[in-house]
């Protein structure tokens, strides 16, 4: 998942560089075997359509209102999800929190494991987030 700014331009510029192999490889198609060349570009053609798919999501939750939240683990990328849908960058987050930039990075990439409930909170109340959650009983 691109969870910034800074990695959907990195993105955007693999993509392009994969593009280019492909180019370069059709211009070279005749020197290798046809096997390898349909390989070759259907790998390249592969990871474009991944990268891209990535760059969708990104796009998407900037434009997003509600993230939905199907389990307590999903919680991490729900944060992070909701820090892009509002247009904060991980900088900004930490502004609000009164952190260093690097442990929102810290936070986001390891999927805020070593936060308590507490830092959770503060995360959900600097991204204004309101959370209406159902817990269910399970039936033996």
């Amino acid at each position: 998942m691109i969870t910034n700014q800074r990695q959907y331009n990195v993105t955007r510029g693999q993509i392009a560089r994969l593009e280019s192999a492909i180019e370069t490889a059709k211009a070279g198609k005749s020197k290798v075997d046809v096997r390898v060349y349909k390989a070759m570009t259907a790998g390249f053609k592969s990871q474009i359509k991944d990268l891209k798919k990535e760059l969708e999501e990104y796009e998407r939750l900037q434009q997003t209102t509600a993230i939905h939240l199907d389990a307590p683990e999903d919680l991490a990328e729900a944060l992070i999800k909701a820090r892009i849908a509002r247009g904060y960058s991980q900088k900004e987050l930490a502004e609000r929190l009164n952190l260093k930039p690097q442990q929102i990075q810290k936070y986001e990439s390891t999927s805020y494991q070593s936060a308590s409930l507490s830092r959770l909170i503060d995360v959900m109340n600097a991204l204004d987030l309101d959370l209406k959650a159902d817990l269910f009983l399970e039936t033996a």
